[in-house]
């Protein structure tokens, strides 16, 4: 996407996710913060109980990394003339502010059009940029996870209780991956039709779209799959289905969803190979009217060995299965290091490189090059200057407060 300049006027994650992979694949992206407090997520100084270093900030990096940040406050005209000229020369407008904001501000559709009307306006909203909801805000906690029903899904039912997210930005890093699908499909409409289009993403489809065939099910038949508790003994129609435990805590996953031509490889590599033999599991059918006793059998050998043991025993398995590993287990995963799923960038503290994560898709194979995440209103003056603003200006415009 070389060539291609995003405006972003927003924060949080949802929508700066989107801009994080149009700069990975290429795009100039220009990050617009309040030249005072910058993204109001620069001030998080705890995730989930952990304290954050605000030079090595993981809701930073994560989200901004391979942008240039301009401070421009976008309330006072001054500053709004400096986002017009700005918008002038992009290709994408990226927003995730409420329509109420967009408007008082003058930065939404229509005013951004005015000033190009061949920009790409593209917008993260919690529930949709229609409705009776339209002007309600929301995270991901609220909208992806709890609203959506995928809350609920994962939570099992005996618990009494509901299960919270666990995961920061979860629907916040997928839904920004939408938006930039969807960046990338209006700007090949563009280049075939001229036509510029508005693009729209909540985190609400995002997460129906994410448990679509659940959805699809709860739609069709009024009911949906539900998590199970972990004391659950496999599962009850396919014993090669599920998570047993190993001796040691740990958690072996079997996914062989049609066990047809793997029951016999699956029971010897589990020490089990008798009932290979054994009528009431050597093919498919008894095998699922058996399966509770197979489930036993396969909970009891699992349960015999150490995590570790399987994960190296099971790797000449032709079924489907993986280790349950933490977030953390994957940092260190030989395949994920393989496939350049973790790339190095330079600390804004001068330490130790930070390690982020690489979007989802790769090209040619080649390994993620970026930057790290700027520092609020970093690039203000480069920018500016390469718009063509004289320091006379520059120095005019800070002096009002218009940017920094």
């Amino acid at each position: 996407m070389q060539g291609v300049r995003v405006l972003e006027v927003a924060q949080f994650t949802f929508v700066p996710a989107a801009g994080a992979i149009l700069a990975d694949w290429g795009a100039d992206v220009i990050k617009v913060e309040h030249p005072v407090r910058g993204d109001t997520q620069r001030g998080f100084i705890n995730m989930g109980g952990f304290q954050l270093d605000p030079n090595r900030h993981p809701l930073i990096e994560h989200p901004n990394r391979g942008k240039r940040s301009v401070g421009i406050d976008v309330s006072k005209p001054e500053g709004q003339e400096v986002l017009y000229e700005l918008a002038q020369v992009s290709d994408v407008f990226l927003t995730n502010y409420m329509p109420q904001a967009r408007e008082k501000n003058k930065f939404d559709v229509e005013h951004i059009r005015a000033v190009n009307p061949n920009i790409i306006y593209a917008r993260g909203s919690a529930y949709g940029d229609k409705g009776p909801e339209r002007l309600v805000g929301g995270f991901d906690g609220t909208a992806f996870w709890t609203r959506s029903g995928v809350g609920h899904a994962l939570t099992p039912e005996e618990l009494g209780g509901a299960l919270s997210q666990g995961i920061p930005a979860f629907g916040d890093s997928i839904g920004g991956m939408n938006i930039a699908g969807g960046i990338a499909a209006a700007l090949f409409h563009r280049d075939r039709t001229g036509e510029a289009l508005e693009v729209d993403v909540s985190l609400l489809s995002t997460a129906w779209w994410a448990a679509g065939a659940s959805v699809t099910q709860g739609m069709e038949t009024g009911e949906t799959m539900r998590s199970q508790m972990s004391d659950t003994i496999g599962p009850t129609v396919n014993p090669f289905l599920g998570n047993y435990q190993t001796s040691d805590g740990g958690t072996i996953n079997l996914c062989i969803v049609s066990p047809t031509g793997y029951i016999r490889d699956t029971f010897e590599h589990l020490g089990l190979a008798e009932l290979a033999d054994d009528p009431r599991f050597r093919d498919v059918l008894p095998l699922i009217e058996h399966a509770a006793e197979a489930a036993e059998r396969i909970a009891e050998a699992i349960r015999s060995r150490p995590f570790e043991y399987w994960r190296r025993h099971l790797k000449t398995m032709k079924g489907q299965w993986a280790p349950f590993q933490s977030l953390v287990d994957l940092a260190t995963d030989e395949q994920a290091i393989a496939n350049d799923m973790v790339v190095e960038v330079e600390a804004a503290d001068g330490g130790e490189p930070f390690r982020v994560v690489r979007g989802p898709v790769q090209f040619n194979h080649e390994p993620l090059e970026t930057t790290r995440a700027p520092q609020a209103s970093e690039h203000t003056e480069v920018v500016l200057m390469e718009l063509g603003l004289d320091w006379d200006r520059i120095g005019k415009l800070k002096d009002v407060g218009a940017i920094a």
